[in-house]
């Protein structure tokens, strides 16, 4: 999946986990999600969609690398696809 494609729909699980409070197009804008009034329980719910569709454990409080913007996703995403050998989300062909 190219990057740009990938960031399109990340930012989509990102307004579904909010319930279309935030749209697409906001966390489009790369600002904080926290900024946007992204909350504890629907980044919860970023993470499950996101660990479901891309098969990858997410992490929001560990040590690493903060997951704050659509950037810090797909970065988190690409870092994993390093890892996996570019895993995509699953069912999509390689």
């Amino acid at each position: 999946m190219a990057a740009t494609e990938r960031r399109t729909h990340l930012a989509e699980l990102v307004s579904a986990a909010t319930g279309g409070d935030v749209t697409a197009a906001d966390v489009l804008a790369g600002d904080s999600m926290i900024a946007l009034g992204v909350d504890s329980l629907a980044l919860l719910r970023l993470v499950d969609a996101i660990e479901l569709e891309y098969g990858v454990e997410v992490e929001l409080a560990g040590t690493g690398r903060p997951v704050d913007s659509i950037d810090d996703l797909v970065a988190l995403l690409g870092d994993q696809d390093d890892r996996a050998g570019e895993a995509g989300p699953r069912g999509a062909a390689h």
